[in-house]
């Protein structure tokens, strides 16, 4: 199991078990973290699981794929940290990452 930390401004800190080689969203979707919407479903044709990635993960999150440089240009308020959830699969050694969710999905 690979533990996930999301942060949301104003509360604490949740943390959620996730199994080698789920996503992040559906990690997020089994802890009912409500504000990853997820609305197609991991299928890359929308942008509500949109979320940053700190610096200090970014190695071991890897980058986005052009597909999803193109989706995340739908999301608000992307910067150099986004990523869409549903594109970063877990692995051992993101135990413990920090996924920040948006505050245009809190």
């Amino acid at each position: 199991m690979v533990k996930v930390v999301f942060k949301k401004e104003g509360a604490e800190d949740r943390v959620v078990e996730g199994q080698v080689g789920n996503s992040i969203m559906e990690t997020a979707l089994d802890g009912n973290i409500g504000e990853i919407l997820a609305d197609c479903g991991g299928a890359l044709s929308c942008a509500t699981c949109h979320v940053y990635v700190p610096k200090e993960w970014q190695d071991r999150v890897g980058t986005a794929g052009a597909e999803e440089e193109a989706m995340l240009e739908m999301a608000v308020d992307p910067d150099e940290r986004s990523r869409l959830s549903c594109q970063i699969g877990l692995s051992d050694e993101m135990d413990g990452v920090e996924i920040i969710l948006p505050k245009s999905q809190l």
